[in-house]
C-alpha cells in the first residue's frame, strides 16, 4: 500500500464533502467550494467523519494515482477550512511591489515595470516597508493555483547566487557563491 494514499483524511466539523456518480468530488468549507475530478480506477469512500482513498491494484500506474489523489483531496480539505499562504521577499535596490485590486506591479530593475493580473481566487497583499525589502504576500484556498501563481511571479527574476537579489520565497535557503577574488601579487 502507499504509504500516503493509505492514510485515511479527517473531514472537519466546518466542512462537507460529496462524491458524485462520475468521480467528482466536492468539498464546500467556510472559504468556498473547490472540485477535483478522480480516475475512474480509484474509489473514494466516505466513512462517517473520514475519507479513505481505494485503489483497485497494485499495478504501477494506479500506486500512483492513489497517492497524488489522496494527496490532492487532503489540501482540498485544508483549503476550504484553513487556507494557504505563500510570501515572497523582493531583494535589490530599487526593487519594489505595488497593488491595484487584482493588478501586481512589480519594478525589479527592469526598464519598464511588470504587470501581473491575478485571478479572483488569490487575495493579493504587499507589504513595503521604508528602507527595506517589499513583500508580496498571496493567499488563497487552491493548493495548486496559489503555487502556480507564486512561481510565475518567482520566475522574473529569481534569485542570483553573488549578492542574492531577486524574488525569492520567505525562509528559503539560498546557495550563495563567493565570487571574483583579487589577483594575488607575486
Amino acid at each position: 500500500m502507499s504509504r500516503i494514499g493509505k492514510l485515511p483524511i479527517e473531514i472537519p466539523a466546518s466542512v462537507s464533502v460529496s462524491v458524485s456518480k462520475s468521480n467528482l468530488v466536492t468539498v464546500k468549507g467556510s472559504l468556498g467550494t473547490l472540485e477535483q475530478q478522480v480516475d475512474p480506477d480509484i474509489t473514494v469512500q466516505i466513512v462517517e467523519n473520514q475519507i479513505n482513498v481505494i485503489r483497485p491494484t497494485d499495478q504501477k500506474r494506479h500506486r500512483a494515482m492513489h497517492g497524488l489523489y489522496r494527496s490532492l483531496i487532503a489540501n482540498m480539505v485544508e483549503g476550504v477550512s484553513k487556507g494557504f499562504e505563500t510570501q515572497q521577499e523582493l531583494v535589490g535596490v530599487g526593487y519594489r511591489a505595488a497593488r491595484e485590486g487584482q493588478i501586481l506591479e512589480l519594478q525589479l530593475g527592469y526598464s519598464h515595470p511588470i504587470f501581473i493580473e491575478l485571478p479572483k481566487e488569490i487575495i493579493l497583499e504587499v507589504k513595503a516597508e521604508k528602507r527595506g525589502n517589499s513583500f508580496v504576500i498571496l493567499k488563497s484556498m487552491d493548493k495548486q493555483l496559489l503555487g502556480h501563481v507564486a512561481a510565475k511571479i518567482r520566475s522574473f527574476r529569481k534569485p542570483e547566487p553573488y549578492k542574492g537579489k531577486g524574488i525569492r520565497f520567505v525562509g528559503e535557503e539560498l546557495r550563495r557563491k563567493a565570487g571574483k577574488t583579487a589577483a594575488s601579487s607575486k
